[in-house]
């Protein structure tokens, strides 16, 4: 192996430090009041008001932080657990099996992807207005509980992952699809999985626009809160930031419980391609 030039190190660490700055600024501002908010050069210690700032955030009547919170972690568990089994699902049907009209199907499944979510917005919010879903929970999980890119990237994952004599031998053994989906084709595809339900969760924590299509102020997701944090006369930045600091709590929580598995199937994915 090659000996690795300072250099690269040096960038790699100019990276981190680019990367991680907009964080550790959003701590310290958390921690502030917002007295320094002008201030230059800024501050760049933390202070000693955080506690404070978040017992403000979860007290503050217009913003149902604490709902939001809530709301968001149901959609985002639902949507996940369900994008993860149909995705995995069809991506083992269109790789593995043979049946009429398959490639049309994923070549309309693909062209989903090519129409932008806001062109969207107005016929699914009139659907959601016949169904009675309006500031209703199932109106943000039921739109996105399948994913074509997630069915796509699965299938990828599956042509290259699940030998076809694995399932050749499933079947002489007597295994029926969806037995051979679950003990053969499913483990062999929890590391594209994991990434893909890492992407899921935080797509549908972070996702914004259809939410305040949607809902209203007395039942909203986290997104939804943070924006009913600041008004048209006075923006308070130090409880602006602490709510974001809360909201980011979650995401990397299920990085840390998951990294290990969402790294190996990056990495695996990489050394197949």
């Amino acid at each position: 192996m090659r000996k690795t030039s300072p250099l690269v190190y040096v960038t790699l660490l100019a990276g981190i430090a680019l990367s991680a700055f907009p964080l550790y600024w959003l701590f310290v501002v958390a921690t502030r009041t917002n007295d320094i908010v002008g201030d230059w050069p800024p501050p760049l210690l933390p202070g000693g008001n955080l506690f404070g700032n978040v017992g403000r955030l979860f007290t503050a009547e217009d913003a149902n932080f604490l709902l939001g919170l809530v709301n968001s972690a149901i959609a985002s568990v639902v949507v996940t657990v369900s994008v993860v089994f149909f995705s995995t699902l069809a991506g083992f049907a269109f790789a593995k099996l043979r049946f009429r009209g398959r490639n049309g199907l994923l070549v309309v499944i693909l062209g989903t992807m090519m129409i932008p979510v806001q062109m969207g917005i107005i016929p699914l919010y009139m659907i959601m207005v016949q169904l009675g879903w309006q500031n209703r929970l199932q109106a943000v999980i039921v739109p996105f509980l399948v994913s074509a890119f997630g069915v796509f990237m699965m299938r990828q994952y599956a042509e290259r992952s699940v030998p076809d004599e694995l399932i050749e031998a499933a079947r002489i053994d007597g295994c029926s699809t969806f037995r051979i989906y679950l003990t053969v084709v499913l483990p062999a595809l929890r590391p594209g999985a994991s990434v893909l339900a890492l992407f899921t969760f935080m797509s549908t924590w972070n996702e914004f626009l259809w939410p305040i299509a949607v809902l209203e102020n007395d039942n909203p997701t986290v997104q939804f809160s943070l924006n009913q944090l600041s008004t048209s006369y006075y923006t308070d930045y130090t409880l602006m930031f602490a709510g974001a600091l809360v909201a980011c709590v979650p995401l990397l929580l299920v990085f840390l419980a998951f990294g290990k598995q969402i790294i190996g199937g990056i990495m695996e994915g990489a050394v197949k391609a």
